[in-house]
């Protein structure tokens, strides 16, 4: 018999990213407003009960992706995969809990954020990942992780994958992985453009900090006043007045071709910013009705550019039902 376990979870874009100096464990110290949107990564976790029970080692046999956007070069269907770590994770630490052996699973992942793209879609598998896996424990193994447990195995996994867990509009400090949830009144029509190109988060936050050494004007902008303010109104225009991104000019630096795909954005929304470490450059419309026209209208004269219109904030990671 063939049993099925599927969970979701949201990509997010960054309305404000302040990057400070860097922490003795190598990550940088940050203050950023993150905003969960219905772009969603789908994880299914597949289980034949008439198979042999796993007591120890890997209960993941394998993974396939299918690939709603365009389809990276490299293989990402492996045991480095987030999802893959994430389930793997939660079989651990329910070993650790109650000692029961597990039937082994397979992993399917329907992908609907860009590879790479500064959205977290690898996060959103993770923490899809942890929800379904989680409810895989529970039938097979006696017992369920808590909400904080969940959370704390995806710390481990990436900075972004707690936020993704939790979704909505957050605040996120440290890491960026220790969350407050924030008041944001409204509904906000997003439209994210991808290049296409490969920029590394860690280049990224490399050639800022070597930015920074020949630019003192390039300081950390930690203040989220502004934006928290712009938020409780539920005005868009306010909001996309107080966008930000310390992060955007070394992006820029790096792949210059974001300056014109930056330069369109703006032309097409109210305001235009390099989502988190990029290359995907979000910009906020007025209404959906623009930011859906728009969206189209790019995908029309721009064949280079991928592009999907979301709305945000979106709930965070959750099962879903056949």
């Amino acid at each position: 018999m063939i049993v099925e376990f599927a969970a979701s979870a949201p990509a997010k874009v960054n309305l404000h990213l302040g990057v400070g100096d860097v922490r003795a464990d190598g990550y940088h110290d940050l203050t950023t407003v993150f905003q969960a949107v219905n772009v969603r990564e789908t994880v299914r976790l597949t289980v034949d009960t008439e198979a042999e029970r796993v007591t120890q080692g890997p209960v993941v046999t394998g993974m396939s992706t299918r690939f709603r956007i365009r389809e990276p070069g490299e293989d990402i269907d492996t045991e480095k995969n987030l999802a893959w770590r994430a389930v793997e994770a939660v079989a651990a630490e329910h070993r650790r809990t109650f000692s029961a052996p597990l039937p082994p699973v397979r992993i399917a992942v329907d992908k609907r954020v860009f590879v790479a793209g500064g959205m977290a879609g690898g996060s959103a598998d993770a923490a899809a990942a942890l929800v379904a896996a989680n409810e895989f424990i529970a039938e097979f193994g006696g017992g369920r992780l808590t909400d904080d447990t969940l959370v704390r195995l995806g710390k481990t996994l990436g900075a972004d994958v707690p936020f993704c867990l939790m979704g909505g509009t957050a605040l996120g400090t440290g890491r960026g992985d220790d969350l407050v949830e924030m008041m944001a009144r409204g509904e906000y029509a997003w439209v994210f453009i991808n290049p296409g190109l490969a920029l590394p988060t860690g280049q990224t936050f490399s050639r800022l900090d070597d930015m920074r050494h020949d630019n003192p004007a390039l300081v950390p902008h930690m203040d989220t006043t502004a934006l928290a303010q712009a938020l409780v109104t539920g005005d868009p225009r306010r909001v996309a007045a107080a966008l930000h991104n310390d992060l955007e000019p070394a992006a820029v630096a790096l792949r210059p071709q974001l300056r014109r795909l930056l330069t369109v954005a703006s032309e097409y929304g109210l305001n235009a910013v390099v989502s988190g470490s990029g290359p995907t450059v979000a910009f906020l419309g007025a209404d959906f009705l623009k930011a859906s026209n728009a969206c189209n209208e790019i995908l029309d004269n721009y064949h280079e550019y991928e592009a999907v219109v979301a709305a945000g904030p979106a709930e965070g990671a959750h099962v879903e039902s056949d």
